[in-house]
Protein backbone atom coordinates (compact mmCIF):
# COMPACT_ATOMS: atom_id res chain seq x y z
CA UNK A 1 0.00 0.00 0.00
CA UNK A 2 1.35 3.68 -0.91
CA UNK A 3 -0.03 7.01 -0.75
CA UNK A 4 -0.87 6.69 -4.33
CA UNK A 5 -2.85 4.00 -4.21
CA UNK A 6 -5.17 5.49 -1.40
CA UNK A 7 -5.64 8.79 -3.42
CA UNK A 8 -6.70 6.20 -6.61
CA UNK A 9 -8.76 4.54 -4.19
CA UNK A 10 -10.68 7.63 -2.24
CA UNK A 11 -11.43 9.43 -6.31
CA UNK A 12 -12.94 6.28 -7.53
CA UNK A 13 -14.72 6.31 -3.92
CA UNK A 14 -15.83 9.71 -4.78
CA UNK A 15 -16.80 9.31 -8.67
CA UNK A 16 -17.73 5.14 -8.82
CA UNK A 17 -16.68 5.19 -11.94
CA UNK A 18 -13.45 3.76 -13.33
CA UNK A 19 -13.58 5.28 -16.64
CA UNK A 20 -14.42 8.89 -15.06
CA UNK A 21 -11.91 8.10 -12.10
CA UNK A 22 -8.86 7.33 -14.27
CA UNK A 23 -9.36 10.61 -16.77
CA UNK A 24 -9.40 12.15 -13.53
CA UNK A 25 -6.19 10.58 -12.25
CA UNK A 26 -4.27 10.75 -15.95
CA UNK A 27 -4.04 7.32 -16.12
CA UNK A 28 -5.86 4.01 -17.82
CA UNK A 29 -8.37 2.61 -16.63
CA UNK A 30 -7.13 -0.76 -16.77
CA UNK A 31 -3.93 0.33 -14.51
CA UNK A 32 -6.75 2.35 -12.20
CA UNK A 33 -8.30 -1.64 -11.84
CA UNK A 34 -5.25 -2.78 -11.12
CA UNK A 35 -4.01 -0.26 -8.00
CA UNK A 36 -7.54 -1.20 -6.81
CA UNK A 37 -7.17 -4.83 -7.00
CA UNK A 38 -3.78 -4.80 -5.65
CA UNK A 39 -4.76 -2.43 -3.00
CA UNK A 40 -8.08 -5.38 -2.00
CA UNK A 41 -5.49 -8.08 -2.27
CA UNK A 42 -3.20 -6.55 0.18
CA UNK A 43 -5.63 -5.73 2.73
CA UNK A 44 -7.56 -9.17 2.25
CA UNK A 45 -11.22 -7.15 1.67
CA UNK A 46 -13.10 -6.36 -1.00
CA UNK A 47 -13.72 -2.63 -0.89
CA UNK A 48 -15.93 -1.75 -3.99
CA UNK A 49 -19.09 -3.70 -5.40
CA UNK A 50 -18.56 -3.85 -9.37
CA UNK A 51 -20.02 -5.31 -12.10
CA UNK A 52 -20.46 -3.84 -15.98
CA UNK A 53 -22.84 -1.25 -15.28
CA UNK A 54 -22.37 -0.22 -12.09
CA UNK A 55 -19.70 0.54 -9.28
CA UNK A 56 -20.71 0.64 -5.18
CA UNK A 57 -18.69 0.63 -2.23
CA UNK A 58 -19.03 -2.07 0.27
CA UNK A 59 -19.25 -1.75 3.97
CA UNK A 60 -15.37 -1.84 4.52
CA UNK A 61 -14.50 0.74 1.81
CA UNK A 62 -17.52 3.06 3.13
CA UNK A 63 -15.58 3.08 6.43
CA UNK A 64 -12.41 3.03 4.96
CA UNK A 65 -13.18 6.49 2.57
CA UNK A 66 -13.85 7.94 5.70
CA UNK A 67 -10.96 7.57 7.66
CA UNK A 68 -8.37 7.55 5.15
CA UNK A 69 -9.94 11.05 3.69
CA UNK A 70 -8.84 12.57 6.63
CA UNK A 71 -5.74 10.91 7.43
CA UNK A 72 -4.74 11.80 4.35
CA UNK A 73 -5.37 15.39 4.33
CA UNK A 74 -3.30 15.21 7.81
CA UNK A 75 -0.87 12.82 5.69
CA UNK A 76 -0.29 15.45 3.06
CA UNK A 77 0.10 18.15 5.52
CA UNK A 78 3.04 16.50 7.60
CA UNK A 79 4.64 16.07 3.97
CA UNK A 80 4.41 19.63 3.28
CA UNK A 81 5.65 20.65 6.77
CA UNK A 82 8.48 18.60 6.57
CA UNK A 83 9.27 20.26 2.73
CA UNK A 84 8.89 23.68 4.27
CA UNK A 85 11.25 22.67 6.60
CA UNK A 86 14.06 21.03 4.17
CA UNK A 87 13.36 24.13 2.28
CA UNK A 88 13.47 26.60 5.30
CA UNK A 89 10.31 27.86 4.43
CA UNK A 90 9.45 26.89 8.57
CA UNK A 91 11.21 25.46 11.25
CA UNK A 92 14.09 27.12 13.10
CA UNK A 93 17.50 28.55 13.49
CA UNK A 94 19.68 29.70 16.20
CA UNK A 95 21.99 32.36 15.52
CA UNK A 96 24.78 33.79 18.27
CA UNK A 97 26.11 37.28 17.59
CA UNK A 98 28.38 39.43 19.65
CA UNK A 99 26.14 42.75 21.76
CA UNK A 100 27.55 45.41 18.85
CA UNK A 101 26.35 44.17 15.88
CA UNK A 102 22.56 44.30 17.46
CA UNK A 103 22.22 47.76 15.90
CA UNK A 104 24.25 47.30 12.28
CA UNK A 105 24.15 44.16 10.53
CA UNK A 106 22.13 42.53 12.37
CA UNK A 107 19.00 43.91 11.49
CA UNK A 108 19.58 44.05 7.70
CA UNK A 109 20.41 40.20 8.08
CA UNK A 110 17.34 38.94 10.13
CA UNK A 111 15.09 41.01 7.35
CA UNK A 112 16.31 39.42 4.35
CA UNK A 113 16.35 36.18 6.34
CA UNK A 114 12.40 36.88 7.27
CA UNK A 115 11.86 37.78 3.30
CA UNK A 116 12.64 34.81 2.12
CA UNK A 117 11.51 32.50 4.84
CA UNK A 118 8.23 34.37 6.41
CA UNK A 119 7.01 31.91 8.89
CA UNK A 120 11.50 30.48 10.24
CA UNK A 121 11.61 30.86 13.59
CA UNK A 122 14.80 32.68 14.74
CA UNK A 123 16.28 32.59 18.33
CA UNK A 124 19.34 35.16 18.86
CA UNK A 125 21.37 34.73 21.89
CA UNK A 126 24.70 35.82 22.92
CA UNK A 127 27.53 33.62 23.61
CA UNK A 128 31.37 33.83 24.66
CA UNK A 129 33.52 32.62 21.65
CA UNK A 130 34.40 29.51 23.78
CA UNK A 131 31.04 28.98 23.94
CA UNK A 132 29.96 30.18 20.38
CA UNK A 133 32.39 27.17 19.21
CA UNK A 134 31.32 24.61 21.48
CA UNK A 135 27.99 24.99 20.82
CA UNK A 136 28.09 24.81 16.69
CA UNK A 137 29.65 21.73 17.35
CA UNK A 138 26.84 20.09 19.53
CA UNK A 139 24.16 21.41 17.33
CA UNK A 140 22.94 23.89 19.76
CA UNK A 141 23.24 26.50 17.77
CA UNK A 142 23.48 27.12 13.70
CA UNK A 143 25.24 30.37 12.98
CA UNK A 144 27.62 32.53 15.02
CA UNK A 145 28.92 36.11 13.91
CA UNK A 146 32.54 36.34 15.67
CA UNK A 147 34.74 38.34 15.59
CA UNK A 148 37.61 35.67 16.64
CA UNK A 149 39.31 34.17 13.96
CA UNK A 150 38.67 30.76 13.52
CA UNK A 151 40.78 27.84 14.48
CA UNK A 152 38.34 24.95 14.48
CA UNK A 153 38.93 22.69 11.74
CA UNK A 154 35.23 21.47 11.82
CA UNK A 155 33.90 25.08 11.54
CA UNK A 156 33.93 26.99 8.38
CA UNK A 157 34.19 31.13 8.47
CA UNK A 158 33.30 34.10 5.84
CA UNK A 159 35.39 37.67 7.04
CA UNK A 160 31.96 39.88 6.84
CA UNK A 161 34.55 42.96 6.92
CA UNK A 162 36.37 45.37 9.18
CA UNK A 163 35.29 48.31 11.36
CA UNK A 164 37.10 51.03 13.49
CA UNK A 165 37.38 50.57 16.80
CA UNK A 166 36.83 53.47 19.10
CA UNK A 167 37.67 54.92 22.34
CA UNK A 168 34.37 55.45 24.38
CA UNK A 169 34.34 58.26 26.64
CA UNK A 170 31.77 60.55 28.79
CA UNK A 171 30.58 63.37 26.27
CA UNK A 172 31.68 65.68 29.20
CA UNK A 173 35.18 64.09 28.71
CA UNK A 174 38.27 66.16 27.60
CA UNK A 175 39.28 63.75 25.05
CA UNK A 176 37.36 64.77 22.10
CA UNK A 177 39.56 63.79 18.98
CA UNK A 178 42.06 61.16 18.48
CA UNK A 179 44.75 64.19 18.30
CA UNK A 180 43.87 63.89 22.46
CA UNK A 181 45.19 61.00 22.90
CA UNK A 182 48.47 60.78 24.09
CA UNK A 183 50.58 58.32 25.98
CA UNK A 184 50.75 60.38 28.93
CA UNK A 185 46.94 61.46 28.91
CA UNK A 186 45.31 58.35 28.48
CA UNK A 187 47.62 56.44 30.95
CA UNK A 188 45.55 58.30 33.89
CA UNK A 189 42.45 57.18 32.79
CA UNK A 190 41.11 53.73 34.34
CA UNK A 191 39.46 51.29 31.68
CA UNK A 192 36.15 48.95 31.64
CA UNK A 193 38.06 45.58 29.68
CA UNK A 194 36.27 44.00 27.16
CA UNK A 195 36.86 40.46 28.49
CA UNK A 196 37.22 38.36 31.83
CA UNK A 197 41.30 37.76 31.25
CA UNK A 198 40.52 35.44 27.89
CA UNK A 199 43.19 35.30 25.37
CA UNK A 200 41.67 35.45 21.76
CA UNK A 201 42.44 37.32 18.33
CA UNK A 202 40.19 40.14 19.05
CA UNK A 203 41.55 40.84 22.66
CA UNK A 204 44.98 41.03 21.28
CA UNK A 205 44.21 43.27 19.08
CA UNK A 206 42.87 45.87 22.07
CA UNK A 207 46.18 44.51 23.18
CA UNK A 208 48.01 46.21 20.39
CA UNK A 209 46.35 49.92 21.17
CA UNK A 210 47.38 49.50 24.66
CA UNK A 211 50.38 48.90 23.13
CA UNK A 212 50.57 51.49 21.01
CA UNK A 213 49.86 54.22 23.36
CA UNK A 214 52.56 52.63 26.03
CA UNK A 215 49.82 52.32 28.71
CA UNK A 216 49.19 49.36 31.20
CA UNK A 217 45.72 50.10 31.97
CA UNK A 218 44.28 49.46 35.46
CA UNK A 219 40.83 47.80 34.86
CA UNK A 220 38.83 47.33 37.83
CA UNK A 221 35.89 46.02 35.60
CA UNK A 222 35.90 43.97 33.31
CA UNK A 223 32.26 42.90 31.27
CA UNK A 224 31.69 40.52 28.18
CA UNK A 225 29.06 43.20 26.88
CA UNK A 226 29.59 46.32 24.77
CA UNK A 227 25.82 47.65 26.28
CA UNK A 228 26.56 46.97 29.87
CA UNK A 229 29.95 48.28 29.48
CA UNK A 230 28.71 51.68 27.69
CA UNK A 231 26.28 51.94 30.72
CA UNK A 232 29.07 52.60 33.17
CA UNK A 233 31.26 54.56 30.87
CA UNK A 234 28.29 56.95 30.90
CA UNK A 235 27.46 56.25 34.78
CA UNK A 236 31.65 57.46 34.61
CA UNK A 237 33.20 54.31 35.83
CA UNK A 238 36.11 54.10 33.25
CA UNK A 239 36.42 54.83 29.46
CA UNK A 240 37.01 51.93 27.31
CA UNK A 241 37.75 50.16 23.35
CA UNK A 242 34.96 49.03 21.46
CA UNK A 243 33.73 48.83 17.95
CA UNK A 244 32.37 51.76 16.28
CA UNK A 245 29.29 50.15 15.55
CA UNK A 246 27.99 50.74 19.35
CA UNK A 247 27.27 54.04 17.76
CA UNK A 248 24.04 53.14 15.84
CA UNK A 249 22.37 51.86 19.51
CA UNK A 250 21.75 55.68 20.00
CA UNK A 251 24.21 56.12 22.49
CA UNK A 252 23.49 59.47 24.04
CA UNK A 253 26.15 60.92 26.87
CA UNK A 254 29.20 58.47 25.45
CA UNK A 255 31.57 59.93 22.61
CA UNK A 256 32.82 57.57 19.91
CA UNK A 257 36.32 58.55 19.17
CA UNK A 258 37.58 56.36 16.12
CA UNK A 259 41.10 54.71 16.12
CA UNK A 260 43.49 53.76 13.90
CA UNK A 261 43.02 50.09 14.69
CA UNK A 262 39.97 48.14 12.93
CA UNK A 263 38.24 44.46 13.65
CA UNK A 264 37.26 41.79 11.67
CA UNK A 265 33.64 40.17 11.72
CA UNK A 266 33.16 36.83 10.72
CA UNK A 267 30.12 34.37 10.10
CA UNK A 268 31.21 30.72 11.65
CA UNK A 269 29.07 27.47 10.61
CA UNK A 270 29.61 24.07 10.84
CA UNK A 271 31.64 22.67 8.23
CA UNK A 272 29.45 20.09 5.82
CA UNK A 273 26.55 21.17 8.29
CA UNK A 274 23.81 19.04 5.80
CA UNK A 275 20.98 21.20 6.54
CA UNK A 276 20.06 22.70 3.26
CA UNK A 277 18.77 25.98 5.19
CA UNK A 278 21.89 27.06 6.52
CA UNK A 279 23.80 27.36 3.22
CA UNK A 280 20.36 29.24 1.62
CA UNK A 281 20.66 31.47 4.60
CA UNK A 282 24.14 31.78 4.00
CA UNK A 283 24.04 32.98 0.51
CA UNK A 284 21.84 36.32 2.17
CA UNK A 285 25.30 37.55 3.39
Amino acid sequence: MDIQQLKYFLALAKELHFWKTAEKMNITQSALSRHIMSLENEMGLQLFFRNKRNVKLTPAGEFLKEKWSIELIQLEAIQKHARQIHLGEQGSVCIAHPDSISSSILPDFLKKIATVFPKLKIELVQLTYEQQEEQLKNYKIDLAFSREINESASIDSKNLGSENLCLVVPSNHHFITIDDITHESIAKEGFIATNAGSSNSYDSIISDVYKHYQIDPDSHISCEFGSTIISLIKNGLGISILPESYRLQHNENVRFIPLNFTANLYMNWRKNDPNTLINTILELL
